[in-house]
């Protein structure tokens, strides 16, 4: 029997590539808004939005066309040259995030990683021994060796430890934990206000002013992780914003780029000095097509509305999933915060997913007992209720009594 197209494209993967990814053999030939649709036609409602990288959806005609008229100029130039687009991106992100200079790399991890540095470099320079950083538990920071070290899960770091070392860990919320971690060593507290990967768990104020005020008591740096949780995904530039704190650096990446690989490193004027020519770089990033394309997805947030778009479409989602709640209580939470929400279960999560996805529709799964939605920030009440129904519909199947566990 002749093989499809599919299948070759699967087998070919499965034989050629370094198989990392648990994948759905789901093969996605083109997207429009906040729908894809795979190689036979069929159409999913894209509750995932490449993990918060869509955020302004599929081929929305803005980023297209800003896409197009930069490739026609110039796509890549190295930074030992300018070009015209990395100062005026510098700018805009910082007027929105209230930060004073910008280095931009290619992904949230590599963000990380030159944060790391900074950190060290800053802290070192006063004294040998101020190079700890302080994370949290169930945090996630990216999977190279020093965003992994601050990354506060045993089951990403179990593979390659002995990692770097320097890094302590916070309990969640833990305020008495985090004063008890933090001393003269330290050079970084690093947070998510929302530990996306980690569940949807949002940090308590009473927890980030307390690291804020540590970190100025002690000379250290706090490092605001905003890559899943910023630009537009709670319904604020920055959900760190929300709480009334200045940190010294933020880091950004996913919806950046409009789906381009760029990452961003904000930091204060104050603590910016400490990395100075030749002690950081990168090939890649900050190139003149995914800076134009960044500064066009600045523009649609603010001038489309897509901030109050989230926070009105995300209060409903998260009324919608409250009603689940009530119906079913297998169901322990809901969480988050805008359209960065989560359902936790008492039974595992993953079957919902491939489930959902027989019916067209893209969710995913985090934590073994978690559904975690991203959807595309310009998503409508009409695509919420698609997502509700169909896991209602799911749910319904489940024979439940209080005597199961997970």
């Amino acid at each position: 029997m002749r093989k499809s197209a599919i299948q070759m494209i699967v087998e070919m993967e499965k034989q050629h590539l370094i198989q990392t990814y648990a994948r759905s053999e789901l093969v996605l030939d083109r997207g429009k808004g906040c729908w894809v649709w795979d190689m036979n036609g069929k159409k999913y409602l894209d509750f995932v939005a490449g993990l918060g990288v869509n955020a302004l959806g599929h081929a929305h005609p803005r980023i297209l066309r800003a896409i197009r008229e930069q490739s026609r100029k110039l796509i890549h130039v190295s930074n030992l040259y300018y070009h015209a687009y990395q100062g005026q991106l510098a700018a805009a992100l910082s007027k929105v995030t209230g930060m004073d200079r910008a280095f931009f790399c290619n992904s949230g991890t590599e963000a990380v990683e030159g944060a790391i540095k900074l950190a060290r470099a800053r802290g070192t320079h006063s004294s040998p021994s101020k190079f700890e950083v302080v994370a949290l538990d169930n945090s996630f920071h990216g999977r190279t060796l020093g965003a992994l070290s601050a990354t506060g899960q045993g089951k990403y770091r179990k593979d390659f430890e002995p990692l770097v070392p320097g890094f302590r860990f916070v309990r969640f919320n833990d305020v008495k934990d985090l004063e008890a971690q933090v001393s003269n060593n330290t050079c970084a507290l690093i947070v998510e206000p929302v530990q996306g990967e980690g569940g949807i768990f949002e940090i308590s104020r009473q927890f980030l002013e307390t690291a804020a005020d540590l970190a100025r008591r002690h000379q250290a740096l706090l490092i605001v992780d905003e890559i899943q949780s910023g630009l537009g995904r709670t319904g604020a530039y920055l959900a760190s914003q929300a709480y009334g704190v200045r940190p010294d650096v933020v880091l950004l990446a996913k919806p950046l780029a409009g789906g381009l690989p760029l990452g961003a490193i904000l930091a204060r004027e104050e603590v910016a000095g400490s990395l100075s020519a030749g002690m950081h770089g990168t090939t890649f990033g900050g190139g003149p097509l995914a800076c134009r394309v960044a500064l066009e997805f600045l523009s649609v947030l603010r001038e489309e509305k897509i901030l109050q778009n989230v926070r009105k479409t995300g209060a409903y989602f998260h009324r919608r999933l409250l009603q689940l709640k009530q119906k079913y209580p297998w169901i322990r939470e809901v969480r988050g915060r805008g359209l960065m929400l989560a359902l936790d279960l008492a039974i595992p999560s993953k079957p919902f997913v491939q489930q959902a996805l027989e019916r067209g529709v893209i969710v995913n799964s985090t934590h073994d007992t978690v559904l975690r939605f991203l959807p595309p920030l310009i998503v409508e009440k009409k695509h919420v209720d698609q997502v509700c129904a169909t896991l209602d519909t799911l749910f319904a199947s489940i024979v439940w009594n209080a005597e199961q566990t997970t």
